[in-house]
């Protein structure tokens, strides 16, 4: 008889919160260092930022990378989250269209090249 697969409930648990932890430690690392360095502006939209809604404001990776940490901050780019929502809808665009130039050719079929002459004959 095949035992059902039953998973350790509370080790999942474990690993996720330790997961979650470490990747807030990381982040709360350069977060503050980047607000410390930078004013609390947007990047993009030069929105101000101040109080609660600082909460809005993320540290972009320039490169995409989030191991790349100079203490000089010059990886970073305070962003607010719509700016930088944008800014990674943009890398994921642009990779599709990569991926998909690959695989199709354009259109090289003109319906309007002999317009004028369509035009003539009615």
């Amino acid at each position: 008889m095949i035992k059902p697969f039953n998973p350790d409930h509370a080790r999942l648990d474990r690993v996720v919160a330790e997961a979650r932890q470490q990747r807030e430690l990381r982040e709360s690392g350069y977060r503050e260092k980047a607000l410390k360095l930078f004013p609390w502006i947007c990047g993009r939209c030069g929105r101000e930022f101040s109080g609660v809604r600082l909460r809005e404001l993320t540290v972009h990776h320039k490169d995409h990378n989030h191991d790349n940490n100079p203490a000089d901050g010059s990886n970073w780019e305070l962003l607010c989250v719509y700016c930088h929502d944008n800014e990674h809808s943009r890398e994921l665009d642009e990779a599709a269209r990569n991926r998909g130039s690959d695989q199709q050719e354009s259109a090289t079929h003109n319906p309007f090249a002999d317009l004028k002459s369509m035009l003539k004959n009615k």
